[in-house]
């Protein structure tokens, strides 16, 4: 049987292969620690075999790509100094091929397949972690959570989040009927369930600030081009003005007690000053990607005891820029900030000249998402995550030459229908 390159390759014509491929591939990011390198070799074969059916249009011109690379290149050099370079190396390559894979995704599926892919995936995760789940105590809180199939209520929290956000797209952005409405609805109120019951103040908070943006967002896009510019400066201004006055009058204080955190986050603020005292060590290039939770380091396993991680695998610096100064320096970190401030702004620039531009819409909303957890988290600076695979495939469309409009109904849910009632 002949198989249409097509129907694998071209963004028009490739639903059903990516929806497929996009809904394995979440499942496989949430839980390739659990299910070993089995799960990862079927990630990478729903992927990589496209670049030997048209290696041009699966690829492209990669020196347009420079910039979204750097990052992963100097990961990938960091052996030459790292303190651990043979986990360095082994990490260094699982990055880069991570990166090759969203950008392959870019290249080959629109933001619509992406959309629906993403809740798919996200239903079975949460569906599994509501199935086979469990609750942990957190010994610095003294609470239990629940954390499903994953070994943190943030990660729980952050699939939930991420199930909400591509929910609201699929509703308000791409404006799905039928069964692509019916699977935003389930997708939507499961994921809305889990993320109560993760108690994840981060993932709450993130979800929260993503989606009050974005309806924002809407409200500005109403206007004309001029228009929706300076709308957007003075929202921008009010949001700092907020933001300073809360800091100032124990607005953040309140926010944290009605999560029951305290001022410490729980241990995050003793802990970002570990990283910050590890950074000052080797400011310039840093120990090493994957360099400093090793087993056997004295600092690692010292910060692995004070937080009781028995496991001693698992842990870092809850800030994505502390871990990458601790790792990579200032260089690294300097890499990586290009890529996660350029791409939802390159996305929120394109979106304010063309408001029907659908993939910067969806992308602006998730890209936003990362940014807002950086700050807590750690979800764009390791393979085989959902975080890292979202942020390079939003970077591959911003690199693309070609904008995506948003479909005009009916074609909007050609492929998914209902032919009979």
């Amino acid at each position: 049987m002949k198989i249409a390159k097509a129907s694998l390759i071209s963004p028009d014509h490739n639903f059903w292969y990516g929806f497929v491929a996009i809904t394995i591939s979440v499942f496989v990011l949430a839980y390739s620690a659990r299910f070993g390198q089995v799960s990862v070799l079927a990630y990478y074969a729903l992927w990589l075999p496209l670049v030997l059916v048209d290696y041009r249009h699966s690829l492209g011109n990669y020196a347009r790509f420079y910039w979204i690379m750097a990052f992963g290149v100097f990961a990938c050099m960091s052996v030459f100094w790292s303190a651990a370079p043979g986990v360095t190396a082994r990490a260094g390559v699982q990055y880069m091929s991570h990166i090759v894979c969203a950008l392959i995704a870019a290249r080959t599926m629109n933001v619509r397949t992406m959309t629906l892919g993403m809740l798919a995936g996200v239903f079975v995760v949460v569906l599994y972690s509501l199935a086979f789940g469990r609750y942990h105590y957190d010994p610095l809180d003294g609470n239990y959570s629940f954390v499903g199939a994953f070994s943190s209520k943030n990660q729980l929290g952050f699939f939930s989040s991420l199930g909400i956000y591509f929910a609201f797209a699929c509703l308000f952005i791409l404006r799905e009927r039928g069964l692509g409405r019916l699977l935003a609805l389930s997708g939507g109120g499961l994921s809305g369930y889990a993320l109560i019951a993760s108690q994840s103040a981060t993932s709450i908070i993130a979800t929260a600030a993503t989606l009050s943006v974005m309806m924002g967002l809407s409200l500005i896009l109403l206007f004309a081009p001029r228009t929706r510019k300076a709308f957007l400066a003075v929202g921008l201004v009010l949001a700092l003005c907020v933001a300073v006055i809360g800091l100032n009058f124990g607005g953040m204080d309140l926010l944290l007690g009605a999560f029951g955190k305290d001022a410490t986050l729980t241990g995050r603020t003793y802990l970002w000053a570990e990283g910050l005292a590890a950074a000052a060590q080797t400011p310039v290039v840093g120990v090493g990607y994957y360099g400093y939770w090793v087993q056997g380091f004295a600092e690692a396993e010292r910060l692995w005891e004070e937080f009781y991680i028995d496991s001693r695998t698992g842990f870092h610096f809850h800030n994505t820029y502390i871990e990458v100064l601790v790792e990579l320096g200032v260089v690294g970190l300097l890499l990586l900030s290009i890529v996660i401030a350029r791409v939802p702004a390159g996305h929120l620039i394109r979106l304010l000249n063309d408001r029907d531009n659908a993939a910067s819409h969806v992308m602006f909303g998730v890209t936003l998402m990362l940014l807002v957890r950086s700050f807590f988290e750690v979800d764009v600076i390791h393979p085989y995550v959902i975080g890292s695979f979202l942020l390079y495939y939003a970077a591959g469309l911003l690199a693309a030459s070609k904008s995506v409009r948003r479909p005009v109904f009916p074609a909007a849910y050609r492929d998914l229908r209902v032919r009979h009632v």
